[in-house]
Formats: C-alpha cells, structure tokens, sequence
C-alpha cells in the first residue's frame, strides 16, 4: 500500500480524534508522533511508546522529557492492502500506545482484543 505522510498523519489524527476526550485529558507529558520506520531491530514494529507510565510515575516524576509514541508509517503500510486497512490498523495502533501510557500491557491488550 502506498500512502504519502501528510495523509497518513491525517489519519493518525482522525484516530486520535475517535480517542474519548475523558482519556485525553488524562493523559500527561506525552507527545504522538508519526515515524517512516520502526527501529533496525524490530523492523515490522507499528507502534512504540516510550516512556514512565502514569501507573509507574511517583513523587519524584518531575523535570522529564516528554513520553513518545511514535507511530511508524511505512510498517503499517507495508500490511494494508487499501486505504480502509489503514485506517483501521492505525487505529488500532494509537489506542494499543495509548493503552501503554495507562499502564495498560501486551497481555492485558491481547485479552481485550486489542492486538
């Protein structure tokens, strides 16, 4: 699938916009970022947050950079056979990110059907 980054980040956008304003709200010190390519050493990664969860940050959270959670474009490309695969997959990928920013795990994810 070929899709080129203003219109994939359009859709990150529009993903972001079917998130729940409640959560968005609660979510703290954390930037969302669309990335050509996973890492060298998970190339088929679609998403990735990095960072202190909400569920682990404590007294002594201050003075940190931002959490990242980057989305990475041309690995969820490289899985969609059209435009509506994207969409979903895109989706699912900013929530699964998301997730992990409330502390939420793979494995909690997977029993969700997240995944």
């Amino acid at each position: 699938m070929r899709m080129n980054k203003e219109r994939f980040e359009e859709l990150v956008g529009e993903a972001l916009d079917e998130v729940p304003q409640e959560l968005l709200d609660l979510m703290d010190n954390v930037v969302i970022l669309v990335v050509d390519d996973a890492p060298p050493e998970d190339p088929d990664l679609l998403g990735l947050y990095e960072g202190h969860a909400l569920t682990e940050r404590g007294w002594d959270y201050a003075g940190v950079l931002p959490d990242r959670i980057s989305i990475y474009r041309r690995p969820i490309l490289a899985i969609c056979d059209d435009e509506d695969d994207v969409v979903d997959e895109v989706a699912i990928t900013v929530v699964h990110e998301i997730a992990h920013h409330f502390g939420i795990s793979d494995q909690r994810l997977h029993e969700l059907g997240w995944d």
